[in-house]
């Protein structure tokens, strides 16, 4: 019976041993993939996150602490949201952290601010949480420097500082930046532009402030302006100087190509005349070449006499003695006398 017993306490001690052993690795799994600690967090925060939503997140593979941090700092600073709202965002791939942040901030600025659309920006590739900072606190854009001319020809070289407030409605679809410095380099450019002299815009720069706030540049864009400064204004070059310059010197190319042009017109009316002169006399002689043999031929036949050929020489020899008495010959033939 001792034996009897001695087993049998034996048997009990290894089943408690064993179930001890089952125990102590089911609570080991529990601590391992329960969210034990998470959920306790946030429930000491007031911020209840029940266990199967945890466990819910853990299987889709979201980063449930982080979420469950950012979801306690909400109900911290006042705000009613839902966490299921946050889950969603995060699996659509959102900085659930920024637009928490940015929700924060605009309940303590008194700036309405709902989730949906500080969700909606964040997903529309929108920094909300600067946006926030910027309605809170403007900012300013300083633009490159801007060449105007005025209507006398002088170049005006303005640099402006514009002072804008984020507009928080018009962030979805809205302009930015770029589209706030084209407009305000536009306006300046037209305000230049229309200035007769450019010592009017000197001596009076907010003319260009005042006009072009009136021209509602920030219409369209995520940003409200609140003020133009013209920060710099330099005299630049005498455009209109310089463009008659430029004109005056294609005017004289053109007369320059132009007289070319005649001079060379002239040279080949010249050289076409020479042509046809030396055409002319080579006319000449050729026929001179013909009465040689012409008057051969009235001898032979009997039409022209002796006598008459003497007569022709005498006649030729008597004006050839004439012409070199005047001087008025060419030389060729007859050498004036020597006196």
């Amino acid at each position: 019976m001792n034996v009897l017993y001695s087993m049998l306490a034996e048997a009990a001690l290894q089943g408690w041993a064993i179930a001890l052993i089952v125990v102590a690795v089911l609570l080991l799994i529990i601590l391992i993939f329960l969210p034990i600690p998470t959920w306790f967090i946030a429930a000491v925060s007031n911020a209840h996150v029940s266990m199967g939503r945890l466990i819910g997140m853990k299987m889709r593979r979201i980063k449930y602490r982080m979420l469950v941090d950012v979801y306690i700092r909400a109900r911290k600073a006042g705000l009613d949201i839902d966490i299921t709202e946050l889950e969603s965002h995060v699996m659509a791939g959102g900085n659930i952290s920024n637009v928490v942040n940015a929700l924060i901030s605009a309940h303590s600025a008194n700036i309405e601010l709902s989730l949906q659309s500080a969700k909606a920006i964040d997903l529309a590739g929108r920094d909300v949480l600067n946006a926030v900072k910027v309605s809170v606190n403007p900012k300013v854009i300083e633009t490159p420097v801007i060449s105007a001319i005025a209507k006398n020809g002088i170049e005006l070289r303005v640099k402006a500082r514009v002072t804008v407030r984020a507009n928080i409605s018009r962030l979805i679809g809205g302009a930015g930046e770029e589209t706030i410095i084209a407009r305000v380099g536009e306006g300046i450019v037209t305000t230049v532009g229309s200035s007769e002299y450019h010592k009017e815009v000197l001596e009076n720069p907010d003319l260009i402030s005042k006009t072009v706030l009136k021209k509602g540049l920030d219409a369209g864009t995520a940003y409200e302006i609140l003020s133009i400064d013209i920060a710099d204004v330099d005299v630049g070059r005498n455009i209109g100087a310089q463009l008659q310059m430029d004109q005056a010197e294609a005017d004289k190319r053109i007369a320059q190509a132009n007289a070319e042009e005649r001079r060379a017109m002239a040279i080949a009316t010249e050289q076409e005349m020479k042509a046809h002169t030396q055409e002319m006399r080579a006319k000449v002689v050729e026929a001179e070449a013909e009465v040689p043999k012409a008057m051969a031929e009235a001898l032979r036949s009997g039409r022209l006499g002796i006598m008459d050929y003497y007569q022709m020489q005498n006649i030729q020899a008597d004006t050839n003695m004439r012409t070199a008495i005047s001087g008025s010959g060419d030389g060729s033939d007859n050498k004036p006398a020597k006196k």
